[in-house]
């Protein structure tokens, strides 16, 4: 996409400005602004993964082995826009010099609150795939984040809204924490629910439209008390009928949806690491996004159901700094205040720099230290920081000093530091990228957010992709399978 009168005369081609070395030589930052949509971004195809049901584990669910949730694309580079006095950061190592941030600079749209609080996100540009090709627009064909330069300084420029979004008018869930998109059902009857569920499943063919009604309308707590009501009223176990009652995709979504959650957890963990080959995704996705609370019970959840040492396991199934990184996020330690130290922010900022980017080789243990024992919103000052000192993202940085899987863990925990539901709507995307679809993917960050903030990932998937979820899933979805989808994701 072009914009006329951009960029101004004197600047190089954009990407690459300014050539390293050669800062001083170009107009210095805030004399000018680039038009929003730069730079595009997006990623490769997303291999599909094949489906092959459930494995057994604690009673749920029956043999089949769980359809492999394999890799997602290395996560993209967040920019984390800033706030008014801070510098922002650039995605992905293209070598983006520092942004605006003189006269006519007044602050770029914010994102969701997250629920580990320390004041609004940002919003961030959707990643690709680090190191691959870079498409030629957003997935929408616009870009999602309109201009907010005040043009009273740049008379001269003018500035370009492809899409036109009121930031000024966000939504009472934008502003007032997250929200899931399952409530628990006023006048809740479990026996009565029990009651449904046996009848949909009773005689020749299943009412699955009865299944979905109740199912997509419970909190998870309420699904268990169903569960001990099916039991305590029929003698029977409402999991066994349902497995016998569901075939494919639904199986296991339904299966999904009665799972408590740190069990789901539990059990995602370690049907990463059973067999051959390790879903690293998988690892990564939950054991870096949890809270402190969240993830010793699932330590604890994986010794009572399975008899298994989670930090054991992590240890023989992965190696060297991706394996020391996830155990540094099995002990649950992170430190979760929500007071901001600046001064410790710039000191964090200084010895990443010169653990990576100042010198030759990286100190890997550094990089570990911090990004596993700060607080969220503390990494997000670090970032803030390091972007002012050493005119390049921390996202970049990690994306050209580490690879692989490691590089991927420490991106995930920095992408939530700056916007967790932009994370997990990115995840979704890419999970329905490309030619066929990512279910246990899909099915796992459906149900495992579906009560925490749903709402705000199907919100930064529209702004992001140009597209609801809702339109997305039901594209690539069919039959009972998508109806219940779209029950729990809502319009």
């Amino acid at each position: 996409m072009s914009y006329p009168g951009y960029p101004p005369t004197g600047y190089p081609a954009f990407p690459g400005y300014p050539p390293a070395g050669q800062e001083s030589s170009f107009p210095p930052p805030g004399q000018y602004s680039y038009p929003s949509g730069f730079p595009p971004v997006g990623g490769g195809a997303y291999p599909p993964t094949p489906s092959s049901g459930y494995p057994g584990a604690g009673g749920y669910p029956g043999a089949g082995g769980y359809p492999g949730a394999g890799g997602y694309p290395a996560p993209g580079g967040y920019p984390s826009a800033p706030q008014p006095g801070g510098a922002p950061s650039y995605p992905g190592g293209q070598g983006f010099g520092a942004p605006p941030s003189g006269a006519g600079f007044s602050g770029y749209p914010q994102a969701p609150s997250q629920s580990y609080g320390g004041g609004p996100s940002q919003v961030p540009l959707p990643g690709g795939f680090p190191g691959g090709p870079m498409p030629s627009q957003y997935p929408g064909g616009q870009s999602p984040y309109p201009s907010q330069i005040n043009t009273e300084s740049l008379p001269s420029y003018p500035v370009f809204s492809p899409v036109s979004v009121d930031y000024s008018s966000e939504p009472a869930s934008m502003t007032q924490g997250t929200q899931g998109t399952i409530q628990p059902a006023a006048n809740f009857d479990a026996m009565r629910d029990a009651e449904i569920l046996r009848k949909a499943m009773k005689g020749f063919g299943t009412d699955e439209q009865a299944i979905v009604d109740v199912v997509a309308n419970r909190s998870n707590d309420q699904r268990q008390k169903i569960k001990a009501a099916f039991k305590t009223m029929y003698g029977k176990d409402l999991i066994k009928d349902l497995k016998s009652e569901l075939r494919g995709n639904m199986e296991e979504l339904i299966l999904a949806l009665f799972m408590p959650p740190t069990y789901y957890d539990a059990w995602s963990l370690q049907n990463a690491m059973k067999g051959v080959g390790t879903q690293e995704r998988v690892l990564i996705e939950i054991l870096c996004t949890r809270t402190n609370q969240e993830i010793r019970e699932i330590v604890r959840c994986y010794q009572s159901e399975f008899g298994r040492d989670l930090e054991k396991d992590i240890r023989s199934d992965t190696s060297g700094h991706f394996e020391r990184l996830l155990v540094s996020m099995c002990q649950g330690n992170r430190d979760e205040n929500q007071n901001v130290n600046h001064q410790l922010a710039q000191e964090d900022a200084q010895r990443l720099y010169q653990a990576g980017e100042g010198k030759l080789g990286t100190d890997e243990s550094c990089f570990n230290m911090i990004l596993a024992t700060r607080s969220f919103p503390q990494l997000k000052a670090t970032m803030e920081a390091y972007s002012r000192m050493a005119n390049r993202d921390l996202l970049s940085s990690v994306g050209r000093e580490f690879s692989g899987s490691v590089e991927s863990g420490l991106k995930t925990i920095l992408q939530c530091a700056l916007n967790r539901p932009a994370f997990f709507a990115e995840r979704l995307y890419y999970s329905m990228k490309g030619a066929g679809t990512d279910d246990s993917t899909l099915v796992r960050i459906v149900v495992t957010r579906s009560e925490i903030d749903l709402v705000q990932i199907k919100q930064m998937f529209s702004q992001m992709y140009q597209k609801t979820l809702s339109t997305r899933i039901a594209s690539d979805t069919s039959g009972d399978y998508r109806r219940l989808l779209l029950a729990i994701v809502g319009q």
